[in-house]
């Protein structure tokens, strides 16, 4: 009798949980806790340990005018499944070794929809999923994130209405009340809850749809905001478009599908920013086959010191002549690449003809024998219409790879670009870095050819303006860095505190100390990684360039050691046998002891560039040193106003 009763209370349960409005998921370590209500609308909520970090937020779509999933919900069916199984990174980022380990609730619903969300122990995150035979108009998607108080939030500004941008975001240190329903923000974006944890709002596994934007309420609640597509527009100069018309839906897409994952890093410390890897745990493996010809490496830049090369007996400037300057420069420090940015084309719009100086043929021939590949730069309206041919002849006449510019969009169209230039360029074997491009929301995971993204306010603004402070590149790597490999293209040999900087936009300087610079190369992941100087001042301070040039673009492991959001950072990456340490700071000078218990039981080597005794009034001056060092060792970081500091840690046998 006790059995049948027990089995009997079990039903009821069971019956219960099945037919009931709200569910429930955990992560692994059962920390984070989504909460889902499914009653006239379909809200989730999300708590860390105790405490609510997102309010009741609503998720819905609005398809062909009269559907609409997440309105009136009917639940058939639940299925709760966990995932612990490390990913191999083709191109490791942040690390080789990815840990994917997390539980996930799919929602079918009646309709021909279902909802996917899903818990890992550093985030959370949840997409729609249809089954439908039709074609579909998107008309919108809502997704709200009601944060409950007047958070504190790292605002990237955006102005355009119709979202029409370069994505190189300044971030606004504010809180949401002080934005309206007419300001709106790219992601990712940064919102700390009332506790102090850090939440990293942005998207993954974009195909086929549109970026998502985040516009205030004037109150305690984001909602989303999408670009629609574009039903006529004329061109602005080579490169930028005016939008005529719009159409009335934000995409148009086939009826069985997987929508973007809208997701939320979840950080209770600032530094664990610098180690999120939710981006690239949600999204799509690697559809590309053998991939021994991707290969990562640092490149010789033209385009940031305008070609003003000096100490030579040619007129330096888009020509041959001076491409093979840098690629002997590149082959003298073991560079992989040199970079034909814009105007070695006849035109910006002719992508297979070169201006009258430039042998380009020659060029790449040269780069062979020194064992420096060439990447050559093209506008992306041009490329759209020729990509095939343009691509193939690339790759025929010896190119390595393309730098895609000024896409300045984030609708259904350009998306479905992005994803057309990495599946085409990996065919020629081609690899390829976006420029005037969104964040990154997985592309580079799919396609491991896509080696990195601009999307990021970064060095070339020092040519025309003061924006480009150590703040802001101490804000970079916990939210823009977050989302992916971003190409800040640093490496400025003319350095300069706040009170000497200036403009100069043929001999360029940067904001903050040469060791600040120095430091950024371990500290920004970008698997394509720019020297960013003149070929000729890099010569001229052959002992920094060298410690440069040691510095690996991918990494096996990375450990967050400290940090402060604008403040200033510590990281450490593995490479190999051999660890990499770099700080940076804002204009507030900084000294730090830290213990170093990631290292093996070996003696190692530790070779420095810190900031000179005088980097205060001269900020181009550093210093190496050397020292050696052991795990329980505790090491000294000194940083300077604007400074920077890093360190190559090599075992000793």
């Amino acid at each position: 009798m006790k059995k049948i009763i027990a089995a009997i209370i079990l039903n009821l349960f069971a019956l219960h949980y099945a037919f009931g409005k709200d569910y429930q998921l955990q992560s692994p370590d059962k920390h984070i806790t989504i909460k889902v209500s499914t009653d006239s609308k379909i809200y989730w909520s999300i708590f860390y340990k105790n405490d609510i970090i997102l309010q009741p937020s609503q998720l819905a779509l609005n398809l062909n005018g009269n559907i609409q999933p997440g309105i009136n919900p009917v639940l058939l069916k639940q299925k709760l499944s966990g995932v612990n199984k490390n990913i191999t990174a083709v191109i490791p980022v942040k690390s080789k070794i990815v840990e994917n380990n997390y539980n996930e609730l799919k929602l079918d619903f009646k309709g021909g929809y279902s909802i996917y969300f899903r818990a890992y122990n550093d985030g959370v995150a949840y997409r729609f999923e249809t089954n439908l035979k039709e074609e579909l108009e998107i008309n919108t998607e809502t997704a709200d994130f009601d944060f409950g108080n007047n958070s504190r939030v790292f605002w990237p500004q955006e102005s355009d209405p119709n979202f029409l941008s370069h994505f190189e975001s300044l971030y606004k240190d504010s809180t949401i009340n002080a934005f309206n329903d007419k300001q709106h923000s790219a992601l990712p974006m940064l919102v700390y809850a009332k506790s102090g944890i850090k939440m990293l709002i942005s998207e993954a596994d974009l195909y086929d749809y549109p970026n998502m934007f985040l516009f205030g309420t004037s109150g305690n609640i984001l909602t989303a905001g999408y670009p629609k597509n574009i039903a006529e527009s004329v061109p602005v100069r080579d490169r930028g478009i005016k939008i005529t018309k719009l159409e009335t839906h934000i995409a148009k897409t086939k009826g069985t599908r997987k929508f973007p994952w809208r997701s939320i890093a979840i950080c209770p410390e600032d530094k664990d920013l610098l180690v999120t890897n939710l981006t690239y745990k949600l999204s799509s493996p690697s559809i590309v086959g053998e991939t021994n010809w991707v290969k990562p490496g640092k490149v010789a830049w033209d385009w940031w010191n305008d070609n003003n090369i000096y100490g030579v007996d040619f007129k330096s400037g888009i020509n041959t002549k001076t491409y093979k300057y840098y690629i002997d420069f590149a082959a003298k420090f073991g560079l992989e690449y040199i970079m034909l940015d814009e105007g070695w084309t006849k035109t910006t719009t002719d992508l297979l003809h070169t201006t009258a100086d430039i042998n380009l043929q020659e060029i790449i021939d040269y780069g062979k024998t020194k064992k420096v590949g060439v990447w050559l730069w093209t506008l992306w309206g041009p490329l759209d219409l020729d990509m095939e041919n343009i691509l193939a002849t690339y790759a025929k006449w010896g190119a390595v790879g393309i730098k895609v510019d000024f896409m300045a969009r984030a609708d259904q169209y350009m998306v479905n670009f992005y994803e057309r230039v990495a599946a085409t360029a990996a065919k020629h074997n081609l690899m390829a870095d976006l420029h005037g491009a969104y964040k990154p929301v997985g592309l580079n995971h799919k396609y491991p050819n896509v080696l990195s993204y601009e999307g990021v306010r970064g060095l070339e603004n020092n040519k025309w303006s003061a924006e480009i402070t150590p703040a802001h590149n101490v804000t970079l790597p916990f939210i823009r860095m977050a989302a992916g490999p971003m190409d800040y293209t640093p490496g400025a040999m003319i350095n300069a505190n706040k009170k000497d900087f200036s403009i100069v936009y043929s001999e360029p300087m940067s904001m903050g100390t040469r060791a600040h610079q120095v430091a950024m190369y371990v500290m920004y992941e970008s698997p394509l990684q720019m020297l960013a100087d003149n070929p000729s001042n890099y010569l001229k301070d052959s002992v920094c360039t060298e410690f440069i040039s040691r510095i690996p673009t991918t990494w096996d492991q990375t450990i967050a050691i400290d940090g402060k959001v604008g403040e200033y950072a510590i990281i450490a990456r593995k490479k190999g046998d051999k660890w990499y340490i770099s700080g940076m700071t804002d204009w507030n000078a900084r000294n730090f002891k830290i213990d170093l218990p990631f290292l093996d039981n070996k003696t190692y080597q530790m070779d420095v560039l810190s900031d000179g005794i005088n980097a205060d009034r001269h900020a181009s001056d550093y210093k190496i040193s050397h020292d050696k060092t052991e795990k329980g060792k505790t090491i000294t970081i000194n940083l300077e106003k604007g400074g920077g500091w890093c360190a190559i840690l090599t075992p000793q046998s």
